[in-house]
């Protein structure tokens, strides 16, 4: 099995400047995901996607391929993900051969593990080239989830009971952005990594779950590093 691990480096983070280089127990978050990809032996590359020479010079020396810099129109902040991932696609597939898989690794989720990612890689093999993408249990209740409308709280489920926890309610997962893998097939017709017959890869442990997005995310990263007292 070829499986491709794309990681998207954006230089132009506007909640945390600079985030993809910020370091996490003495290494940077680029270093760390690249680093993770490269002990699965079914990725067959890792390629980073970015605008951002200094990220791209990162990368190069952290044994990536960076094979060119994301065109302009794929690095703003409202460019579809999606696109990112068929833009890397389309140029792998032409230059380097057909892949069973597109695995999107966010630099983000400092703390995913190779063992997590061999068993999602196992649950796409074992499911026929079905999506796979990493969730987390919610440690709320649906009935906990509120619009405000015209200053006032208005239930996102009207149907549900207010503070009661049904079996239904245990079983709300969120996408926590740790691990995507689709076929280059499912990816170009469905525009998406998410599908009705995407697999879920449950990772329990709130420590691998975390997605560094703000600095309130980062200090937590650090914390859990050990680097900030």
């Amino acid at each position: 099995m070829r499986i491709l691990a794309l990681i998207p480096a954006r230089a132009g983070s506007k909640r945390l400047l600079g985030k993809n280089l910020l370091e996490v127990g003495g290494k940077s978050l680029i270093a760390r995901a690249i680093e993770v990809a490269g002990q699965i032996p079914e990725i067959c590359d890792i390629l980073v996607s970015t605008d951002g020479d200094d990220i791209a010079d990162a990368a190069r020396s952290a044994g990536a391929l960076v094979p060119w810099l994301r065109p302009s129109e794929l690095s703003s902040d409202d460019a579809p993900s999606i696109e990112v991932a068929l833009h890397a696609l389309n140029w792998y597939e032409s230059e380097k051969g057909p892949i069973d898989g597109l695995l999107l690794l966010q630099p983000t989720s400092p703390f995913r593990t190779k063992e997590t990612i061999q068993a999602g890689i196992d649950l796409f093999r074992d499911g026929s080239g079905k999506s796979v993408i990493s969730v987390s249990p919610c440690h709320f209740q649906a009935t906990w989830l509120f619009n405000i409308s015209n200053g006032l709280l208005q239930p996102l489920n009207p149907n549900e009971i207010a503070g009661s926890q049904n079996e239904e309610s245990k079983k709300i997962h969120m996408v926590n952005g740790a691990f995507y893998l689709a076929s280059p097939e499912q990816l170009r017709f469905h525009k998406s990594f998410l599908s009705e017959h995407s697999i879920p890869l449950v990772i329990d442990s709130k420590r691998e779950a975390l997605d560094i997005d703000t600095e309130f995310d980062y200090r937590m990263a650090l914390l859990l590093s050990n680097e900030l007292i």
